[in-house]
């Protein structure tokens, strides 16, 4: 199995570390992964791009990669740019992964859209899956605490 991937993990800023986090349990299952979203190992010269500049970023490198992570925090749902992100993902046909940062509520709020186009949605617990997921794997829904859901009404999830 091939295990390198170019992904794109939209997130809310301040939940960075889950980013990082993410990047080094697929560093350790063995995965070589090439990671296009904008981070803080990115390097940055302090200035603030415009908006047309910063979406032109966006939809190069959503398209260079061939899977889409959202992860899904307390504030991610108040994110305009995830919102853009999940968007331009869907564009542009990218398999598209929603994982719940680790210690998300029962009531973690999806962003705009993110549950009709998720393949998959997983909790943080179950975040040695992502491999898998990203090669092509299907597991079912999960909720933030890694339950699966077995029907609409085990749904805890609020929609914005």
């Amino acid at each position: 199995m091939d295990k390198s991937h170019n992904i794109f993990i939209s997130h809310y800023g301040k939940d960075d570390k889950h980013v990082q986090s993410l990047k080094a349990r697929l560093k350790g299952q063995g995965y070589n992964i090439r990671n296009f979203s904008v981070d803080s190992t990115k390097h940055k010269d302090g200035r603030t791009p415009s908006k047309p500049v910063i979406e032109r970023l966006l939809r190069m490198r959503i398209n260079w990669s061939s899977t889409f992570i959202c992860l899904v925090g307390p504030k991610t749902h108040t994110r305009a740019w995830v919102d853009y992100e999940i968007q331009k993902a869907v564009e542009k046909g990218k398999r598209i992964i929603g994982v719940y940062t680790h210690g998300s509520k029962e009531t973690a709020l999806l962003p705009k859209g993110l549950e009709k186009v998720a393949s998959n949605l997983i909790g943080w617990n179950s975040i040695d899956k992502i491999g898998e997921i990203i090669s092509g794997k299907n597991y079912p829904i999960e909720n933030p605490d890694g339950k699966v859901i077995t029907d609409a009404f085990d749904r805890p999830i609020i929609r914005c």
